[in-house]
């Protein structure tokens, strides 16, 4: 009996071999395997990779300006409706539409939808966030040498600090921790601010219709910005756009970062508009609105419009990323903490208390840790940003408020907001080091050169 299924096997076996093989043409086209290749007599068949994006999920673009378009290119009247900056976070919503063996996604961020590829000339353009190379993209990682720009590492290390009762800046030699020199400014200057191309500073002053600029090479005064009410100042991360936080007018004021000329408002429907940072590749931002609103405001860069907004209560002050994009942290100094927020869903996931008027933020040099200034108790939280919780809390005394780190990490350079100095902190074990009378009122400090490859503004956030 087994002989006679022996030979049943052999004979199903033989008909079905027989059956042709399904033509690979009707399959994306991809290198055979060594096994296939070993077997010149085979006719290969090809094997879709797994999809390294998925549909419901957010993705990350891998490439420099990722063209996005209104429709896959296969239909004629296919048009671009904007490009993507290297590392942005978007939410992959349709897809894939396979054109000429290419895969097309839609996706969205901010006021941005269109379909992108997920190769470009061979390379990755579109990642799933669960791939490791998506995911263990770092926003801030041109900061993590302390290797210094050319055009500014012949540069002696200086500290700017505005004083905002004394209407002056004062500058200190890092070297000697001495004050070399002090510059006017306006009425109620707030930060000092380091161009995008690290040519100049600027000088936001509340109080006044101007910005002060100085020569960033020389240290010496320049002809001023026409610029009202500026609070704070930042630059898009492609470096055309200059931002002003004109927070007594409750507005936005763009202009060309390079003329000068304006290039529209965008009035702002909650009070105190001040800090912000940018997304991972730049389309967006998110900024506070720090007068008694306790909103979040997500804004588009390009279209110039508001895409979101989050109530997180309290008073919102600054803003800071995290490495890999997906978070931001907010200082709230009427919580008295940090929230972690979801920039795609405009949701707090996570609050951290740090101590009574959290205000100021710095990323550490190796961008593992967030230092958070807690101004009206004295200390100075940190924070892991791998586990996203509280690791240390120093205390410094003073009304810390806005904040530096040094090139080589081992410093933080802190201003004492309702003092007359600045306090210069080891990072290794939190204790002052030195203290320094600049004027009244010291507010958003510069340390000055800084690794980095171009400033995103506010007192010196370098990407």
């Amino acid at each position: 009996m087994r002989r006679w299924s022996l030979l049943a096997a052999f004979v199903l076996l033989a008909a079905c071999s027989a059956q042709p093989s399904p033509s690979p043409s009707a399959l994306p086209s991809l290198v055979a395997s060594a096994t296939q290749a070993a077997t010149p007599t085979a006719t290969p068949i090809a094997t879709p990779e797994p999809p390294r994006v998925v549909q419901g999920q957010v993705a990350r673009v891998m490439v420099v300006d990722l063209e996005a378009r209104d429709q896959p290119p296969q239909f004629a009247s296919s048009k671009p409706v904007g490009v993507l900056g290297q590392g942005e976070l978007v939410t992959v919503t349709d897809g894939p539409d396979v054109v000429a063996g290419q895969r097309w996604w839609k996706v969205e961020v901010a006021a941005l939808v269109g379909w992108v590829p997920d190769l470009v000339a061979g390379q990755a353009a579109l990642l799933g966030i669960a791939e490791p190379a998506a995911r263990d993209w770092n926003v801030w990682a041109a900061t993590i040498s302390s290797t210094l720009p050319d055009a500014v590492a012949s540069l002696p290390a200086r500290v700017y600090v505005p004083n905002e009762a004394d209407q002056n800046v004062t500058v200190v030699d890092v070297a000697t921790h001495s004050v070399i020199e002090k510059l006017r400014a306006g009425v109620l200057p707030e930060h000092v601010t380091p161009d995008w191309d690290l040519s100049r500073f600027y000088v936001s002053n509340y109080g006044s219709t101007f910005m002060t600029a100085m020569d960033a090479q020389t240290g010496k005064l320049v002809d001023p910005i026409q610029a009202p009410f500026a609070y704070n100042l930042y630059f898009t991360p492609d470096g055309t756009t200059a931002i002003v936080m004109a927070e007594e007018v409750d507005r936005m004021d763009f202009y060309d970062r390079t003329t000068w000329q304006s290039l529209g408002r965008l009035p702002i429907p909650w009070r105190g508009i001040d800090h912000a940072d940018f997304s991972a590749g730049g389309r967006y931002l998110l900024a506070s609105t720090e007068y008694a609103s306790g909103h979040v405001v997500k804004v588009d860069v390009v279209t110039r419009t508001i895409v979101g907004s989050l109530d997180v209560g309290g008073l919102p002050v600054d803003m800071k990323l995290s490495p890999d994009g997906l978070v931001f942290y907010n200082a709230n100094q009427g919580r008295h903490g940090v929230s972690i927020i979801d920039p795609i869903k405009m949701q707090e996931i996570g609050f951290l208390k740090t101590g009574t008027g959290a205000h100021g933020m710095a990323i550490s040099r190796d961008t593992k840790s967030l230092y958070v200034s807690n101004r009206l108790v004295g200390t100075i939280s940190v924070i892991s940003f791998a586990t996203r919780q509280i690791v240390a809390t120093w205390s410094v005394g003073g009304t810390p408020d806005m904040l530096q780190v040094s090139p080589d990490g081992t410093e933080l350079w802190v201003s004492n907001r309702y003092g007359t100095t600045i306090s210069v902190i080891d990072t290794a074990t939190g204790a002052v080091k030195d203290s320094i009378n600049v004027g009244r009122q010291p507010h958003g400090l510069t340390y000055f050169p800084q690794p980095g490859r171009y400033s995103i503004g506010h007192n010196g956030v370098y990407r």
